[in-house]
């Protein structure tokens, strides 16, 4: 006679996970968004865009952008066998333009030794430009339906809440791992896909930093947190921040024939690198904006520019840096050549470079003051 195996004992931890994930797809089947990448037939691709693109960037900012992406390269081939100015311009806006930059190594990557198809191996994956645990955990579960653990804010705030998670998870590397094991343990057998995208769906729309929605949220009974009260407490992220202001000048130098100098920025710039701007430098403590507005002249094309006025400023937020953006405008005789990383353009010419988006408003204000200066005579 056969011997049947005892099934594991339910163990209140179980009964937990159980109830956890049968809760949350239930809830997702009914509550999920509408999104592009979540109609679109661009399987793994799609799933990959969207998360790099989602990175400190909001659901609501992202679609349009993810929705012309898909319509200029649908498909990962596409993208590798574009011209890399391409893939920055149609990313401009949307900030840290690094993502842009792996983007497009990794789809030449996959296209040369995968086949053009993203790998389904979690080693093979990571290896890959711009493509960490976060994003590999996305792509394998949601794309693939493998059982690997995803971490975004959304996540950390769900499991930290349900599971009363003690700790900084950005400062503590104890913390990141139990919310990590965590993550892995809760996800239902077979719905790894479903349940990573509810539990990002139900931080979002129901488990929010602030005034989080207990009342209509699957998993309140189950909650921790909810159960004794305390949900704002986690995660216990330390809220403060610390902000450093700066101020860079720019410098629209324009020759007699009436072209503006733009220069490129170095390809491994962290911020902003291949893209192009009017010459700019940081300010020094010693420095008046106008003599920066020259050194930035000098240092872009070994320029000396014997005047130059401010026609706008403005400010934007990169990180924990508050910048203020000031624009100048000198005119220098004859035509110098332009350095290596630089070109004269027409400024009707500009919208088909790419550009940061504190400098395509720095451009706007510069075209109309120039217009603003020829109605003055």
């Amino acid at each position: 006679m056969a011997v049947v195996p005892l099934a594991p004992p339910i163990t209140p931890e179980l009964a937990k996970k159980i109830a956890l994930g049968e809760r949350l797809l239930s809830w997702y089947q009914s509550h999920k968004r509408d999104l592009p990448w979540r109609r679109t037939l661009a399987g793994s691709y799609g799933v990959w865009i969207s998360e790099i693109m989602l990175q400190q960037t909001t659901v609501a900012a992202v679609i349009p952008f993810y929705e012309r992406w898909m319509e200029r390269f649908p498909t990962l081939s596409s993208l590798a066998e574009a011209p890399v100015d391409d893939v920055l311009r149609l990313w401009a806006g949307l900030g840290y333009y690094a993502r842009a930059r792996n983007l497009h190594r990794t789809a030449q990557i996959v296209t040369e030794r995968h086949g053009g198809v993203l790998p389904e191996g979690p080693k093979e994956i990571l290896a890959l430009p711009g493509i960490g645990r976060y994003t590999a955990g996305a792509i394998l579960s949601i794309a693939y339906n493998r059982e690997e653990p995803i971490l975004d804010t959304n996540v950390i705030r769900v499991l930290s809440r349900v599971y009363e998670v003690t700790g900084d998870p950005k400062k503590s590397a104890h913390t990141q791992s139990v919310l990590w094991d965590l993550a892995r343990a809760v996800i239902p057998e077979g719905h790894a896909s479903d349940f990573n995208q509810a539990m990002m769906e139900l931080g979002a729309l129901v488990c929010t930093p602030v005034a989080p929605k207990c009342a209509n949220c699957p998993l309140s009974a189950l909650c921790a947190a909810n159960l004794t009260g305390d949900q704002e407490r986690y995660p216990e992220i330390d809220k403060t921040r610390k902000w450093k202001d700066d101020e860079d000048v720019s410098i629209a130098l324009q020759n007699h024939r009436g072209d503006f100098l733009v220069v490129q920025r170095p390809a491994d710039d962290p911020l902003w690198g291949g893209l192009w701007e009017l010459p700019r430098a940081r300010r020094r403590p010693d420095e008046t904006l106008e003599q920066c507005a020259a050194r930035a002249a000098f240092e872009a094309a070994a320029l000396t520019i014997p005047k130059a006025e401010l026609f706008g400023n403005l400010k934007h937020v990169v990180g924990n840096r508050r910048i203020t953006l000031h624009g100048y405008h000198a005119q220098i005789a004859g035509a110098k050549p332009a350095s290596g990383s630089g070109e004269w353009k027409k400024l009707e010419d500009f919208s088909g470079i790419a550009m940061a988006t504190p400098q395509v408003r720095l451009v706007t204000k510069l075209k109309l003051s120039l217009v603003q200066g020829s109605l003055d005579f």
